[in-house]
């Protein structure tokens, strides 16, 4: 019997379930998470994952079912309470206030006073630092968290949960914006938390991941148990036939040469006052161009600048050899330029407004009549069409769409998009966030779109999607072009070669 199996339970979930109006977002779950293990939780979006991370948060109560921890019973009447029971957890979505300092948002509603009236800075601060000196972390407690990048908000996020005396730590997709060097320091603080009183339990998408971090996998799927694997006997392609219950294609490239023919768009010479500088590349009709690069070399803000979301200091871009002024983002779209933006959240969907509504509203005058009526009737032909496209698992296109997933939220914004019908599609990280079988989805629909003619741009920050997806892969570092690469020619180790060519190390390559 081997340590994994041997282990007892710290957590127990039996029989849990759970529904909103319209949706079984759970049917009779179990899980169990043994003493001193990470548990990897694993489903394509919509599965029930994040809802029985939030059963067990304490933000929403079950319909049915038990929860034990070490053998006694839990009813959990809330987060507090979930804390004070030693469970914690971090959200995919930040939790955190933005004005407040990193100290003041780690121990917020714990603060000392003197007096009981007045905040205790320096005690706060010391307390902060002692943490971060515990878990080996470079923060700076009086630094206010709007100054801090993504990632540096995920490890205050991180060292505010492992602040809580927990048990058991719920980790939900928390390297979707780290690179490399930050999964390694989070997987350390995992590894520094496990111990034998202790257990996390690990939602992430990506397989590589699990294989590094976790002990055992447990898999949902359309709000039910599937199974329970050990992670070292089993193989990725298990794991991800149990999530979508179907068996998905290997990791092909493209079978074609890029597109030839007159560029739809046209890039040159464009520069910022910050970051970029002397980027230019064309982009052809039926071809889908990569951007790949570390974080922070500038490809998000090629996209922004394109679009007029960021202000141009010099260069000129051009649609069909015609040089455009575009000053916004709603004027790229009507030059035929759309913008699939990273944050879906803050500038892809509106929350409170219907799955159907966010789908034409990149399009919404052609629903519009002459006399100023909006069809509703076309606009609820279109979101059918486009549900059933894309799989947005959503009860109706009545459903708000803060109500969705973080996947099926991205889908919305894909579709709206393709709606919209533009020539030049800018995707940027169009799968974060996104399982694995919706991956497939979407690569295949790029696929399509690219083969029906639009010219796509695609930025990643996985080699592997872009390499898989790109007919030619434009390389950035520093607000730079490095490189531009024909699939053909392109490996991992040469995009990464690229990626950190710095300001003294030459020029293009082409």
């Amino acid at each position: 019997m081997s340590a994994v199996e041997a282990a007892t339970s710290l957590l127990d979930i039996e029989g849990v379930s759970k529904g909103f109006p319209g949706v079984q977002a759970l049917a009779d779950v179990q899980l169990e998470l043994r003493h001193g293990e990470v548990l990897a939780l694993v489903g394509e979006n919509g599965a029930g994952k994040s809802t029985l991370m939030k059963l067990l948060a304490g933000i929403y109560t079950p319909d049915a079912g038990i929860f034990r921890l070490n053998g006694e019973e839990l009813v959990i009447e809330g987060p507090r309470h979930a804390q004070e029971l030693g469970i914690s957890i971090i959200h995919q979505e930040f939790n955190l206030m933005s004005d407040l300092t990193v100290a003041q948002n780690i121990f917020i509603g714990r603060e000392r006073r003197t007096g009981g009236i007045f905040l205790d800075e320096r005690a706060l601060n010391r307390r902060a630092q002692d943490l971060f000196d515990r878990l080996g972390l470079a923060l700076d407690p009086s630094e206010p968290v709007e100054r801090l990048t993504v990632a540096r908000q995920q490890m205050v996020e991180i060292a505010k949960a492992l602040s809580f005396d927990a048990k058991v730590l719920i980790m939900d997709e928390p390297t979707a914006a780290l690179n490399d060097t930050e999964v390694d320091v989070l997987f350390e603080l995992i590894r520094r938390f496990r111990t034998p009183e202790t257990g996390v339990i690990y939602i992430s998408h990506r397989m590589e991941e699990l294989a590094r971090i976790s002990d055992r996998i447990t898999v949902l799927r359309d709000g039910r148990y599937v199974g329970t694997r050990i992670t070292a006997e089993t193989e990725p392609r298990e794991i991800i036939s149990l999530m979508v219950g179907r068996e998905i294609v290997g990791e092909q490239r493209p079978a074609s040469a890029a597109a030839s023919g007159e560029p739809v768009l046209s890039v040159r010479g464009l520069t910022t006052r910050n970051l970029l500088r002397d980027v230019g590349f064309d982009v052809r009709a039926g071809e889908i161009l990569g951007f790949a690069g570390l974080m922070g070399a500038g490809r998000t803000e090629v996209a922004r600048a394109i679009v007029g979301a960021d202000r141009i200091e010099s260069g000129e871009i051009l649609v069909h050899g015609r040089a455009v002024n575009i000053s916004n983002p709603a004027e790229a779209a009507r030059h035929g330029i759309g913008y699939l933006s990273e944050d879906r959240k803050q500038l892809g969907v509106l929350l409170e407004r219907s799955v159907r509504e966010n789908i034409v509203l990149a399009s919404l005058r052609d629903y519009v009549s002459g006399l100023g009526f909006v069809n509703g009737s076309r606009i609820e032909a279109t979101g059918r069409e486009y549900v059933e496209k894309l799989r947005i698992k959503t009860p109706s296109t009545a459903q708000l769409v803060k109500n969705l997933s973080g996947g099926n939220q991205q889908k919305v914004v894909i579709a709206k998009w393709l709606a919209k019908d533009c020539e030049v599609l800018i995707f940027d990280e169009p799968t974060r966030g996104i399982d694995v079988g919706a991956k497939e989805e979407i690569y295949t629909l790029l696929r399509q779109l690219a083969d029906q003619g639009k010219a796509i741009i695609m930025i990643s920050s996985e080699l592997p999607e872009v390499l898989r997806l790109a007919d030619r892969i434009a390389v950035m570092a520093e607000g730079r072009l490095t490189a531009m690469l024909d699939n053909a020619e392109a490996t991992q180790e040469n995009l990464m070669d690229y990626a950190t060519r710095f300001s003294s190390e030459g020029t293009i390559a082409r």
